[in-house]
């Protein structure tokens, strides 16, 4: 059986500490009724080099890696990364980046498919708008006709950015486009994640969710 990672961050090498940092920092410490205990995160240097042995030795075949714009002009920065890195390094599979003030978002959709990225992440928290935003609907048309998938953070009771919700807003405007909702689709919104997100186009992932109360959200069902 083949094992692949579908949600991993890798980062620039020489902005990875202070990404990882930063990251940390954004997420530390959270706590509310379905995030049962502040849970500590790991410290790893989010860099490809470090990722690549650690597959080998907890035997996963395949991740994942995909990487945040944080403003317009990282956009093409990134997807550049992303793309050598996993032109170097074929255990890697890659997925481009966007933001919501990019000028071209069909250019920019069509680089990334001839570049070999599969598809286009999305981080509304951090890069500060609502995943239904109207300004993004031109790129999920596009990405639909791509055949690219959205793989975008869902859910964060601190913020109304990324709730599922708007996930599921997206996902039946949009019913060809596939859509991952990380974090068992609702980060710490289970309530919400389990309400909206039951949707044939919906995919979810369990990345960074049991020391976040998944596992306890999960058996109260």
């Amino acid at each position: 059986m083949r094992i692949i990672d579908a949600h991993v961050h890798i980062f620039l090498p020489r902005i990875a500490l202070a990404a990882v940092m930063a990251t940390n920092a954004f997420y530390e410490g959270c706590a509310n009724a379905e995030i049962p205990v502040p849970a500590a995160l790991g410290h790893l240097p989010g860099t490809a080099e470090d990722l690549l042995p650690r597959m080998k030795r907890d035997g996963v075949d395949r991740s994942v890696v995909f990487s945040t714009a944080t403003a317009p002009h990282q956009v093409e920065i990134v997807n550049n990364f992303i793309r050598d890195v996993c032109r170097e390094n074929p255990a890697l599979i890659g997925v481009g980046t966007m933001h919501p003030d990019y000028p071209d978002f069909e250019g920019e959709l069509k680089r990334m498919k001839a570049n070999g990225l599969v598809g286009v992440k999305l981080h509304p928290d951090i890069q500060r708008f609502r995943l239904d935003d109207e300004r993004l609907m031109p790129l999920f048309e596009l990405m639909s006709a791509e055949g690219l998938f959205l793989i975008a953070h869902t859910g964060d009771y601190r913020y109304d950015y990324s709730s599922p919700r708007r996930m599921a807003n997206v996902a039946k405007r949009f019913p060809k486009l596939r859509c991952i909702a990380p974090h068992c689709g609702g980060w710490s919104e289970w309530a919400e994640a389990r309400e909206c997100l039951n949707l044939p186009n919906v995919y979810i992932d369990t990345s960074s969710t049991l020391p976040f109360g998944a596992y306890e959200a999960a058996h109260d069902e």
